[in-house]
């Protein structure tokens, strides 16, 4: 490679930063980091998710998940309940603070996402979103 900007590795680094950047400091004033904005948006599309299932759709290992969920109860974010028929399991609900937060944490993210797909054509925001799916092999849910 000629260049540093001939590297993917460096190219998708930056992009990262500053994406990760924009998000932290569009959270940071609820208290919020990326991932647990991403943990906050499973529980807020379905409630009562274990540790393991957030950790699988988000592809984290168990201890990171963790680490972030104690984090959020500790927040007083969310709660953990044992699973009634299973008690080894935690389930994991909103609490009406974590609940609270979905407007204004989802309009953060929003208007991220419009200020850096702004930078491209629709066509071209929509295959960049499938590229970066493909590249994380990450599967959308039905």
């Amino acid at each position: 490679m000629e260049h540093i900007e001939d590297c993917i590795s460096f190219l998708l680094g930056k992009a990262y930063q500053q994406v990760n950047q924009a998000a932290k400091r569009g959270l940071e004033v609820y208290g919020v980091t990326p991932v647990q904005f991403a943990l906050l948006k499973l529980l807020w599309d379905q409630d009562g998710q274990s540790g393991a299932e957030l950790g699988s759709r988000l592809q984290l290992d168990a201890a990171t998940v963790t680490g972030m969920l104690d984090r959020l109860q500790n927040a007083g974010l969310i709660e953990r309940r044992p699973d009634p028929k299973d008690r080894r399991i935690n389930r994991l609900f909103l609490t009406t603070q974590g609940r609270q937060l979905q407007k204004p944490l989802e309009k953060v993210m929003d208007q991220i996402n419009v200020e850096v797909y702004s930078r491209f054509t629709p066509a071209d925001a929509e295959k960049l979103k499938a590229m970066l799916l493909n590249l994380g092999n990450v599967e959308v849910p039905a």
